[in-house]
C-alpha cells in the first residue's frame, strides 16, 4: 500500500475535488474552474493556514501537522467524523508497528469463543479481525449468508467475498451499498493501522482483481457501519432484514469486533431465522 503521506494526498485531494464551491458560497462555480472541486487557496483560506502550507500537507511535504491544523481541514473539507479520525490517523507519527498475518490480533480469546457458543441457535454471531478476516463464529454465524466452514481459511474475509464470489450478489441484493460499506471500512482501518500486512494484502488483491473495488478505492470514501439492517436472501429460508450490531472487544483483544445478527420479535425475519436455526441444528445432528 502507499505511503501514509501518498495517502493523505490522495485523500485531501479527493475531498477537495468532492467539494461543490457554489453551495459553499465561494465565487467562480464549476463553469469557471479548471478542475471540480475547491482550488487549494480556499481550502486554506477556509482552513485559516497559508496556501504553502496547506500545498506541502497535500503533497505529504509537512511532517507533524498538528491537531489543531488538522481539525481545521477537516472543518474546512466538510469531512465526517470518520474522514476526519482517518485524516489524523494518517497523519499521527503515533502509528503501531506493521502487523504480519500470523501476529497476534487473529487469535481469539476462549473466553469470547465461550460467548459465540452461549448464543448459538438464537443469535448469529461472529468475531471479525484486522482487514475484515473472519476468525471465529458460531454454527448460526456461520450460516448466516456465507457457508464459512466450507470456504478457504485463507478467504474468510469479508471484504474478499463480498467483491469475489460470485453468489454476494444473489445474498446481498442491494450489493452496492454493501460493497461501499465494506470498502468505507477497509479505508478507516488502513488509516488506524498504517503498514498492516494483511490490509495491504486484501486490499491489494481487490484492487487487482476487482475494478468495481479499484473505482470505489480511489474515491478516497472513509465510514464504518458499526450497527443498522443487513437484508440478505438466504438460500435455505429466503429474504431476511436483519439488525446487526458490531462491538469492539477488550483492547487486548487488538481491533477485533464481535458482530451479532437478531431479528425483531414477531417479523417475518425472526421466523425465517428461527426456521434456519432448526436447518443448521439439524445439519450437526449425527444420522442414526
Amino acid at each position: 500500500m502507499p505511503s501514509a503521506e501518498a495517502e493523505i494526498s490522495s485523500f485531501l485531494k479527493a475531498r477537495r475535488a468532492a467539494l461543490d464551491p457554489d453551495a459553499l458560497g465561494l465565487p467562480g462555480g464549476l463553469h469557471r474552474r479548471r478542475v471540480r472541486g475547491l482550488r487549494r487557496e480556499e481550502v486554506a483560506g477556509l482552513a485559516g493556514i497559508s496556501v504553502d502550507y496547506y500545498t506541502r500537507i497535500e503533497q505529504g511535504r509537512a511532517p507533524a501537522v498538528s491537531d489543531g491544523v488538522l481539525d481545521a481541514l477537516a472543518g474546512a473539507l466538510r469531512l465526517t467524523g470518520g474522514e476526519a479520525t482517518y485524516l489524523r490517523n494518517l497523519a499521527s507519527r503515533g502509528r503501531r508497528a506493521p502487523t504480519g498475518p500470523g501476529a497476534p490480533g487473529r487469535t481469539v480469546r476462549p473466553e469470547v469463543r465461550q460467548l459465540l457458543h452461549a448464543m448459538d441457535g438464537a443469535v448469529p454471531a461472529m468475531v471479525v479481525g484486522r482487514g475484515l478476516d473472519l476468525l471465529a463464529w458460531n454454527a448460526l454465524g456461520g450460516r448466516i449468508a456465507f457457508d464459512l466452514e466450507s470456504v478457504a481459511p485463507d478467504r474468510r474475509n469479508s471484504a474478499l467475498l463480498v467483491f469475489l464470489d460470485p453468489a454476494a450478489r444473489t445474498l446481498h441484493p442491494d450489493w452496492e451499498r454493501v460493497a461501499e460499506q465494506v470498502v468505507g471500512t477497509l479505508r478507516a482501518e488502513s488509516g488506524r493501522c498504517p503498514g498492516d500486512a494483511r490490509i495491504a494484502a486484501v486490499v491489494g488483491e481487490l484492487l487487482d482483481r476487482s475494478p468495481e473495488f479499484r473505482t470505489a478505492w480511489e474515491a478516497q470514501a472513509v465510514s464504518e457501519c458499526r450497527y443498522g439492517v443487513k437484508r440478505i436472501v438466504h438460500p435455505w429460508v429466503g429474504a431476511m432484514d436483519l439488525t446487526f450490531e458490531s462491538l469492539r472487544l477488550a483492547a487486548e483483544d487488538d481491533d477485533q469486533t464481535l458482530v451479532t445478527y437478531s431479528a425483531p420479535e414477531g417479523s417475518r425475519t425472526e421466523t425465517r431465522l428461527r426456521e434456519l436455526a432448526r436447518r443448521v441444528a439439524g445439519e450437526r445432528v449425527p444420522a442414526a
